[in-house]
């Protein structure tokens, strides 16, 4: 910071007024950057993915517009920034569904955008959403590199920096920023508060009430994501032990990263990063503490799989709405979203009344709207982008029903995940097959939010199976409407089969990949 500058505080203490003088304006630049890179996923990441509409990059007043009143990250900065009057520079806000390594072009683009708008600093601060697992064509560590050139214009400028919890962190990260806060909950419905934990803590270190000592570490585990949902054990009791840590003043931050387990990098897996009040050997025990108890609990973070052909005959036994998940194929882990494995077993065996959501074929739904709505169509679906690190064949199913819907795909979202955000889904379109309604869509979006579905005029609650594309985000929205739930093991680079993926990179022993300690305690 330039000038010297005080603080006071309003209703609560992130609600402050400038009491500088009337010609200085405080400059905060924010940005976003998110991407949950798959190493194993056949799905391209280029510039356009980052892109809202697939178009146009979110940059600027745009940007401060599109995010402003959501229950977002980059939202919440904004309010944030605008309480302390600052002058707000968003260069790029750019975020991604998970897919392969992120490409070159684009990271060059997002960064260089970040760093020609610190060139025109000074800045009082900056506040960053990042996601804290994107591998990039040249990186591994791809917010390290970023927070590496961020640092090399503005080494000592406050960072506040908010990570997903299924970051895979590094010193690069943990090293670069003054405060660092992670999401608590998964389905991640906790983005504002996760904010506004990051925030306010650079706010008290703008104030000057705090010095901000971090330190971090890990353990050599990958939990399954089907296992880290905070609904259940462990993780529930984890990030519990985190939180309170922040409530009892031990620590000013403490956040637990379950990582993602589907990036073949050195640092995959789970970690903590603590955050005191210059109070280093303090931070060390805090993060010794979390992750002994995370690692006494690994066997709780296995997930196992049952026969495809059983959980759907299984489902026929169940009380409905029975949600059925095709955990392998995922978008939001970056799965194809276009395999059949789970569609083709659950009309093999004649379940009726059933929406599938969805696959990903953009050719399939321009033959449905050359076809028109009403007509019948015969259509070979999915089955199209191959998958060289997994086992197996991605084969097209075909199909033949009537085209019932048509929809331009375009909503604003009410969920707890991502509430007050526009969605653009592109073309979309709902085969009728007089048993199984099949959405198609031309865009990746796993089925958390409900808009999803009422943009296509179908409510979920009123099918007796509900078969998504999901692991564990669909609880967000959908979760009231279950009865019963039925993990269905089908096809894709999503699979918590750890057998049948080659890890080259992640550091070894690791578990469950190596029996660490096994039988042990």
């Amino acid at each position: 910071m330039g000038r010297r500058m005080s603080f006071r505080a309003a209703h609560d203490t992130l609600s402050f007024h400038a009491l500088w003088p009337e010609e200085f304006v405080m400059r905060i630049l924010i940005a976003r950057v998110s991407h949950e890179t798959n190493t194993f996923s056949p799905v391209p990441t280029p510039v356009g993915r980052f892109c809202p509409d697939g178009k146009t990059l979110l940059t600027g007043q745009a940007a401060i517009d599109f995010f402003r009143g959501t229950t977002s990250c980059v939202g919440r900065y904004i309010e944030i920034a605008e309480g302390l009057g600052a002058e707000i520079v968003l260069p790029v806000a750019a975020g991604a569904p998970p897919s392969g390594k992120v490409e070159d072009a684009a990271f060059e683009l997002f960064s260089g955008l970040i760093v020609d708008a610190l060139k025109t600093g000074p800045f009082d601060a900056i506040m960053l959403d990042l996601h804290g697992a994107m591998v990039t064509e040249s990186f591994e560590d791809g917010e390290g590199e970023l927070l590496r050139r961020i640092r090399e214009i503005a080494p000592k400028t406050p960072l506040s920096l908010s990570l997903d919890m299924h970051a895979n962190l590094h010193d690069g990260i943990a090293s670069r920023a003054d405060v660092i806060a992670g999401y608590r909950t998964y389905p991640h419905v906790d983005h504002l508060p996760t904010a506004n934990r990051a925030g306010g803590a650079l706010v008290r270190l703008l104030k000057g009430e705090i010095a901000p000592t971090t330190a971090w570490g890990n353990v050599p585990m990958l939990p399954h994501i089907m296992a880290q949902g905070t609904y259940r054990s462990p993780n529930k009791e984890l990030q519990e032990m985190a939180a309170a840590m922040e409530r009892d003043g031990e620590a000013v931050l403490a956040s637990l990263f379950t990582g993602f387990p589907h990036a073949d990098i050195s640092q995959a897996g789970l970690s903590v990063v603590v955050v005191t009040d210059n109070d280093k050997p303090a931070a060390e025990r805090l993060v010794k503490r979390l992750l002994d108890a995370a690692w006494a609990a690994r066997k709780e973070f296995l997930f196992e799989t049952e026969d495809l052909s059983t959980s759907v005959a299984r489902a026929k036994d169940l009380e409905g709405p029975v949600v059925m998940l095709d955990h392998c194929d995922n978008s939001s882990s970056g799965g194809t979203m276009d395999t059949t494995k789970v569609l083709a077993e659950i009309i093999r065996q004649g379940l009726d009344n059933v929406v599938f959501f969805a696959i990903y074929d953009p050719a399939a739904i321009q033959a449905a709207a050359k076809a028109g709505v009403g007509a019948t169509v015969e259509l070979n679906i999915g089955g199209n982008l191959e998958m060289p690190a997994i086992p197996g064949v991605n084969e097209p199913l075909l199909v033949k029903g009537r085209v019932k819907t048509l929809s331009a795909g375009y909503f604003v979202s009410d969920s707890p995940m991502r509430r007050g955000l526009a969605v653009d889904m592109g073309p979309m379109a709902v085969i009728d097959t007089g048993k199984v309604e099949i959405v198609l869509i031309g865009r990746h979006a796993e089925p958390s939010d409900l808009g999803l579905f009422k943009v296509l005029g179908i409510d979920p609650s009123q099918k007796r199976y509900v078969a998504i594309k999901s692991r564990v985000h669909w609880r967000a929205d959908l979760g009231p409407l279950a009865k019963n739930v039925v993990e269905c093991d089908g096809l894709g680079v999503c699979t918590s089969d750890y057998s049948i993926l080659k890890f080259e990179n992640v550091r070894r022993p690791i578990y469950p990949l190596d029996l660490l300690n096994e039988p042990g305690a």
